[in-house]
């Protein structure tokens, strides 16, 4: 469905609650190159693109992706218009786990189309933010995009930080004198929040370079550059806080993994050293328990008392051998 459509007029508001059928003379009357027509919409149908596809002729591909949504984040450009896929993230401090949403973008020559799977990001705003950069919005079409998407990749900013400390948190576990309080699930779960972080992050950092640099048939102004620039930078950020939290989580589970092997191999030894004590005492019991008749001490008043104190005598030699060894 339809949430909001504005039109704009050299950076001011022109029409702030248009409706699907009026849509045809709005862009008719969008003639400076500052104008464009402002569409959010929610989980659409095709049907519901349908008008708007006769309206701004958009790609017959892009309408087919944004619809049934579940695509990698990306930036295809067709002949005059552009279509960019954004994938939306935010992060549950109950759960300590990422929720991703999906934002399609149809930007071309007076129109921004923003097409939302799911209830957030807030988008509603664009017309707040409007008002109050209404120079911006003398760059047109471009200038909502970048709201859009600069809206999008602060947020991943905020989740590098929560990540980052969620991380620590992980790493003192396993480096502090309670071994047991570090969980190996939990640093698997880490690694596949980042995961989910990577696959938001990465995708549109090079379409995003190739636009600054100039090597894209994107044109955007250059009043707007030092912006896209400022979203790269926090690109760039983000992206390389995944990768430091990613290689330090790769040492924390080799170093858990190294950690639970030595605590095994002292089990090991342990139940070694135990298996010792029990074995001496038996031996000698064993000796005595073959019933032979011909025995040395079988008559003897403190034969008995006497094997049990060897067997304790024994026993108590190994335990203080094992434990100044280390073993127990």
């Amino acid at each position: 469905m339809m949430l909001d459509c504005a039109a704009y007029h050299e950076g001011t508001p022109l029409s702030t609650s248009l409706r699907m059928d009026e849509l045809p003379d709005t862009v008719a009357a969008c003639t400076l190159p500052s104008d464009f027509v402002w569409v959010l919409m929610q989980n659409p149908t095709y049907e519901e693109f349908a008008q708007l596809q006769k309206v701004f002729g958009l790609h017959p591909l892009a309408v087919e992706d944004a619809v049934t949504a579940h695509q990698r984040p990306k930036v295809d450009v067709y002949e005059d218009s552009a279509f960019v896929v954004l994938r939306p993230l935010r992060y549950d401090d109950a759960s300590k786990r990422l929720d991703a949403g999906e934002i399609s973008l149809f930007v071309g020559k007076g129109y921004v189309i923003a097409v939302r799977h799911g209830s957030w990001p807030q988008l509603e705003d664009v017309r707040t933010w409007g008002d109050k950069r209404q120079a911006l919005l003398r760059y047109g079409a471009v200038a909502a995009a970048y709201h859009v998407i600069d809206t999008v990749v602060d947020e991943y900013e905020a989740i590098a930080e929560s990540l980052s400390s969620d991380v620590e948190d992980v790493e003192a576990a396993v480096f502090s004198s309670d071994v047991s309080a570090a969980d190996t699930n939990q640093i698997y779960l880490l690694k596949r929040e980042l995961l989910e972080f990577r696959r938001a992050v990465v995708p549109i950092h090079g379409p995003l370079q190739d636009v600054l640099r100039r090597r894209s048939t994107i044109e955007v102004p250059k009043g707007m550059l030092p912006y896209f620039r400022d979203v790269a930078d926090h690109l760039v950020h983000a992206r390389g806080t995944m990768e430091s939290l990613d290689g330090l989580l790769d040492n924390v589970m080799e170093a858990r993994a190294t950690q639970i092997s030595v605590q095994q191999n002292d089990d090991m030894r342990k139940l070694a050293a135990y298996a010792a004590m029990i074995a001496a005492p038996t031996l000698i019991a064993g000796v005595y328990g073959m019933n032979f008749e011909h025995m040395p001490e079988l008559d003897w008043r403190y034969g008995y008392p006497l094997s049990l104190v060897l067997m304790a005598v024994l026993a108590f030699v190994l335990w203080r051998a094992f434990k100044r060894s280390g073993w127990l």
